[in-house]
């Protein structure tokens, strides 16, 4: 008996050791590039170009982000990014909770219930393709607005299933009560639901505000004028296509001081500074609104 319980103690320990070195080790791998992409929009143009570059700044200076910072495009780009995760977000946690409330009652509150979930559940599996969103975009005319960012992608399957699953997992008895003291559907979705399923909002706001921040294609298609670009279409545009139209005269000395690498490397850190920032703050609820919206009890 204590020879087992000895060897439990190794294994455990074994189990222990191999499990911090594993995850020392993805952790490593996911926060060294981006301290080498510091380091690089810190370093000079040539010291870049020539590979000197590891973790830490050669030749520290500050031109990159001068040179960023100094166009209005990129600002203004910036600003439309900032309206598209703002208004996106907050139109896809209203949709997504007055959609998954009704879904999660039982069939015998809602009698509709399963066919809406499967009606929401075909689209995941088919879809009509690009250019039937493209022309219904166009048709609606939200075409060069800002709504063709936010609206066509305002409400996520993905992210109703989540959150009905964790309106499942809730109590019925707090429903219960709330129809006894009198609360209509509204009342309890505001009052009870939604203040408890916190974890699963932070979880569904942190996708979505991910997926707008990132998103590049939409703005890229349907935008018609470049100065209604969001940010990661202006980065897109200019680092990827090379649009030289960005680069005046005034910024030539400016130029001697860096190169595509430092500039492209200012840029990608200050396009993901917003979501660095961000999700500290929401990353407690994080992996409790994944496990408890994930199952169905």
């Amino acid at each position: 008996m204590t020879l087992t319980s000895h060897q439990s103690r190794i294994s455990g320990t074994i189990f222990t050791v191999f499990n911090y070195t594993f995850l020392t080790c993805l952790s490593l791998l996911c926060i060294l590039p981006l301290i080498h992409i510091l380091a690089l929009s810190f370093s000079s143009g040539a010291a870049a170009a020539a590979g000197e570059v590891s973790l830490w700044p050669v030749d520290f200076n500050t031109a990159a982000y001068e040179n960023i910072m100094s166009k209005k495009e990129y600002l203004l780009a910036f600003w439309i990014s900032v309206k598209r995760l703002f208004l996106g977000t907050l139109i896809s946690l209203v949709l997504t909770i007055t959609t998954a409330y009704p879904l999660s009652k039982e069939a015998s509150a809602f009698q509709w219930r399963t066919g809406y979930t499967w009606f929401f559940v075909f689209t995941i599996l088919f879809g009509g393709g690009l250019i039937p969103w493209y022309m219904t975009i166009k048709a609606i005319g939200l075409m060069d607005t800002i709504w063709a960012l936010v609206l066509p992608s305002a409400l996520s399957v993905f992210n109703i299933i989540l959150l009905l699953n964790f309106y499942r997992g809730l109590p019925k008895e707090l429903d219960e009560s709330a129809r006894m003291d009198g609360a209509g559907h509204l009342r309890a979705l505001w009052s009870i639901y939604a203040p408890l399923s916190k974890p699963a909002l932070a979880t569904v706001g942190l996708f979505t505000m991910v997926a707008h921040w990132n998103s590049w294609f939409d703005g890229l298609v349907l935008m018609n004028r470049p100065e209604h670009y969001p940010l990661q279409t202006f980065l897109q545009t200019i680092i990827i296509m090379k649009d030289m139209r960005y680069i005046s005269s005034e910024d030539v000395e400016l130029l001697r001081l860096i190169s595509d690498r430092t500039s492209t490397a200012a840029q990608i850190f200050v396009a993901s500074f917003p979501i660095l920032l961000v999700y500290p703050f929401l990353q407690r609820f994080f992996i409790k609104g994944i496990v408890l919206g994930s199952v169905k009890e």
